[in-house]
């Protein structure tokens, strides 16, 4: 069987072991001159940056296409556990560390915070029970196949749907938990991790807090490009073949088959196709003669980013791999994301590698990867808009972290909406597709085969289960199984 896949995003690479360990002969297609999609890197003068996703969690996903395809992963790709997850800071100057060990977290949050430790202990718990409720079944299955709602465990789950909280917001949960406003605004960023504003997400999303506090959350040695490029290379060595700089300008069917693809004037026959694309551009450029599901596609987008690759010529001993700085007003923030407009006063991430590869950046240097939430590209004048956050991003990282960070900056490199739509084709420049807003966003998602087209399947994070690295990578998983079952 031959099989083309389109796209070499992380869903395409897991997509590309997966078909290979299954026998067929693979070839990838990208139109980009290297594998990895947003999962990638680059160098800017003497510092290497990781372009795209900073945070490595669930990381037996990556384990187990190594174990499909018989190698073993050490020599290959490595990785550790992180102590402390992330930094967490305020404008009136408290100062948080999320320990990985959840006694240790709790002992932080009751000296810093003077809160109870049941708080915390009770929502993790509850996070853990609905992805055992939930997650192994909507998450690893598509949920566009009947015998998925007949399995007994998604029974189990829909007889206890109160405690999923489906319709009551991920805020709303956290103030269950918690009457501390910072350790609500603490619970509630998880939310921007697929795009979504957590006061009007849904609760069923208070699981994913715990997937990094008591699964954890890791480091890769070599950054997070090796996540990408260890399962790229373990393609090859499967025998996949890749094209780079080959944009696919059609899908071919016949008589609601599948044919294969076109590159240009050229043809080229497959038995089955599968599309790593964003699954707008995919409908709208490869599949222009076939009728697109339209209200799919017109489901609220997922807010974007707006990233300052900095060089700092200075080592913050304060800061670590993972650092927030909060907002003082986290709801309007994210109204203003809503309307189409950038906070005065946004809450920044800042992501340095060097703290654990230390040829990141030179000595007494830091590789800042600076980045606030921002809205899709809905037409603003982005030039501007940059230009202002620039500013504000700079003047709160000097009131907070006392320091003055022009004087710092060597060198610079940005990415925001416009380059994110051009660079990976995600429409609009949404980081995630579309947001998780709608109480049943997460069902609404495309499928992860055609129902129009036999043979044709779709993986990535625009369709189901979404965004995040895990999460694309269980939809090559469940597109497998499609195919084979």
């Amino acid at each position: 069987m031959k099989v083309a896949i389109i796209g070499a995003g992380i869903a395409g690479l897991a997509s590309a072991v997966r078909m290979a360990c299954r026998g067929y002969e693979v070839e990838v297609y990208e139109a980009n001159a290297y594998p990895g999609g947003k999962l990638s890197d680059f160098q800017l003068n003497e510092y290497r940056f990781d372009a795209g996703p900073s945070l490595f969690t669930m990381p037996q996903y990556v384990e187990d296409l190594f174990e499909l395809a018989g190698e073993d992963i050490h020599p290959h790709f490595s990785y550790l556990k992180l102590p402390v997850i992330c930094h967490y800071f305020w404008e009136d100057g408290t100062h948080l560390k999320a320990f990985a060990e959840e006694e240790q977290f709790a002992n932080e949050i009751q000296e810093v915070l003077n809160i109870a430790p049941e708080g915390l202990k009770a929502v993790l718990k509850n996070g853990q029970q609905k992805y055992e409720l939930t997650g192994r079944i909507f998450l690893e299955k598509s949920l566009h196949k009947l015998k998925t709602w007949l399995h007994k465990d998604v029974i189990k789950a829909l007889l206890r749907l109160p405690r999923l909280h489906l319709f009551r917001s991920m805020n709303k949960v956290h103030e269950k938990y918690f009457d501390h406003p910072k350790m609500i605004q603490l619970f509630n960023r998880f939310a921007t991790y697929n795009g979504s504003n957590p006061y009007k997400a849904p609760g069923l999303l208070s699981m994913i807090p715990y997937f990094e506090h008591k699964i954890g959350a890791f480091y890769p040695q070599k950054g997070m490009n090796a996540i990408s490029q260890s399962i790229y290379e373990l393609a090859k060595r499967k025998g996949v073949k890749f094209h780079f700089n080959s944009k696919v300008d059609e899908i071919i069917s016949h008589k609601r088959r599948l044919k294969g693809i076109r590159i240009n004037e050229e043809i080229l026959d497959y038995d089955k196709v599968i599309c790593n694309m964003d699954i707008f551009y995919a409908y709208h450029h490869l599949l222009k003669k076939h009728k697109k599901p339209k209200r799919i596609l017109r489901q609220q987008k997922s807010t974007s980013a707006l990233i300052f690759y900095w060089g700092i010529k200075k080592s913050f001993e304060n800061l670590n791999l993972h650092n927030i700085l909060f907002s003082e007003n986290y709801k309007e923030e994210f109204s203003l994301l809503e309307s189409g407009q950038i906070s005065s006063d946004p809450t920044i991430y800042i992501n340095i590698s060097k703290k654990y590869s230390q040829e990141d950046a030179p000595d007494n240097c830091e590789n800042w990867f600076t980045m606030i939430n921002v809205p899709f590209d809905s037409g603003q004048n982005w030039d501007q808009l940059i230009q202002e956050a620039r500013m504000n991003m700079i003047a709160k990282i000097n009131r907070m972290l006392n320091t003055n960070l022009n004087e710092l900056i060597e060198c610079e490199a940005i990415l925001d909406p416009r380059t994110i739509e051009r660079k990976t084709f995600s429409h609009l420049g949404a980081l995630y597709g579309t947001s998780s807003n709608n109480k049943m966003a997460a069902f609404m998602r495309h499928a992860n085969f055609s129902k129009k087209i036999k043979g044709l399947y779709f993986c990535g994070g625009s369709v189901h289960p979404g965004g995040g690295i895990p999460l694309c990578m269980m939809s090559a998983k469940i597109v497998d199984e499609l195919m084979h079952s």
